[in-house]
């Protein structure tokens, strides 16, 4: 790999859980040892591959994010020879944002202190829900009893950017309940909250249930009200809305997601991890056996690839702009392509204006309120369906 190709944002899959949740299509195994330490070894191999063990060659990053599957189900032991391959291999920033994804059923004291004292320095707890019903359809494997100790046992750790996951638009769910859970999330202060409308992904038990009809699915007018409910009390309590799905306090948004949104490059490693390089996207073997075998003939274990086209780079950069609540940044726009956006798609952007749907903020074109609520259909509305760079 060309070391000018690095990014500076890194994001490792950890492809392990305790059990797999009943709404999810992640690519993840049950949790044994032997596989763990099968991994752990494909990931060295794979960082060396990918970046090599030169000290003077370490690629500064300024973004690291240990997402899964359940990173925190792997032991502590486990997860520090991770964190130094990283720190072998990369060099960390000063203001390095570095985040791991846990699961409140698989942390204590004694871990989130270890994770701490190694760097880690942002908490992303699965919280999901707040009630043992719900919990209970989406097959998490905690209870909210433990989410509350899981923050107490952060703080107590010395983590100051704890974010907390949370699924709305669940089955059987109520909007009662829904502002419920907001509220008792609220009262343990977290620094970030990113809430999702629940997928209902083909194959996973509970779009089976649904689907048999054993389970109802949440109606438009409900999750849309949910929606509203989660941006209302998050805000009344500080949490200001930043992205579509996720609200910060100042100064916490999350780093990392903001390269996706600002379509910049990144490098992923382990099974199933995506990356975007050098105008290249490409995603690694999913099955850790095949995984492994690519390692050990001294290839990259890279699945799929393509280049990138300059008409998709612009639609996606476009798309994850506006997914912004602050919008797409019209001069970084017309510096990242050379020409502005109004010449890509004359009359577009001021017919979504027209309608409601968009509008201008200083140098920004962002989502009304309105367009939020269908925010899909706007992002759609720029497919390039010509080559958009001969108008």
């Amino acid at each position: 790999m060309l070391e000018n190709s690095l990014p500076a944002a890194l994001y490792i899959h950890i492809p392990f859980c305790v059990r797999k949740c009943r709404y999810c299509d992640f690519v993840s195994y049950p949790y044994n040892e032997s596989n763990a330490r099968l991994y752990i070894t494909g990931l060295r191999r794979e960082i060396e591959l990918r970046v090599g063990g030169k000290l003077d060659k370490r690629w500064p990053l300024s973004t690291v994010f240990i997402g899964g599957g359940t990173p925190t189900c792997l032991s502590t032991a486990m997860l520090l020879e991770i964190i130094n391959f990283i720190k072998g291999h990369f060099i960390l920033s000063s203001g390095v944002e570095f985040t791991i994804e846990a699961n409140p059923g698989t942390v204590d004291a004694d871990k989130l202190s270890a994770l701490r004292r190694a760097g880690v320095n942002r908490l992303s707890l699965g919280a999901q829900a707040c009630t043992e019903a719900t919990l209970g359809i989406l097959g998490r494997i905690h209870t909210h009893a433990q989410t509350v100790a899981a923050v107490r046992q952060a703080r107590e750790a010395g983590f100051e950017n704890v974010n907390m996951d949370l699924i709305f638009e669940v089955p059987g769910q109520t909007l009662t309940e829904w502002q419920c859970c907001l509220e008792q999330v609220v009262a343990l202060q977290p620094e970030h909250v990113s809430a999702y409308g629940l997928q209902l992904e083909e194959g996973t038990p509970l779009k089976e249930q649904v689907d048999s009809g054993l389970l109802q699915p949440c109606v438009e007018e409900d999750g849309l009200a949910m929606y509203r409910a989660a941006a209302e009390i998050l805000k009344t309590a500080g949490l200001e809305q930043y992205e579509i799905s996720n609200f910060a306090r100042s100064g916490r948004q999350c780093c990392h997601n903001l390269v996706y949104w600002h379509n910049e490059e990144y490098l992923g490693l382990g099974p199933a991890a995506h990356s975007r390089l050098g105008g290249v996207r490409m995603s690694n073997e999913a099955n850790l056996i095949d995984y492994m075998t690519r390692l050990n003939t001294g290839a990259l274990p890279v699945a799929w690839s393509e280049d990138i086209t300059p008409e998709n780079d612009i639609f996606e950069t476009i798309f994850l702009g506006l997914r912004m609540i602050c919008g797409l940044d019209l001069e970084r726009f017309r510096q990242r392509f050379g020409r502005p956006l109004s010449q890509m798609y004359p009359g577009l952007t001021e017919s979504l204006v027209n309608k409601g749907l968009l509008e201008r903020r200083g140098n920004h074109l962002r989502l009304t309120q309105r367009g939020l609520m269908v925010a899909n259909e706007v992002m759609c509305e720029f497919t390039p369906t010509v080559n958009i760079l001969d108008k």
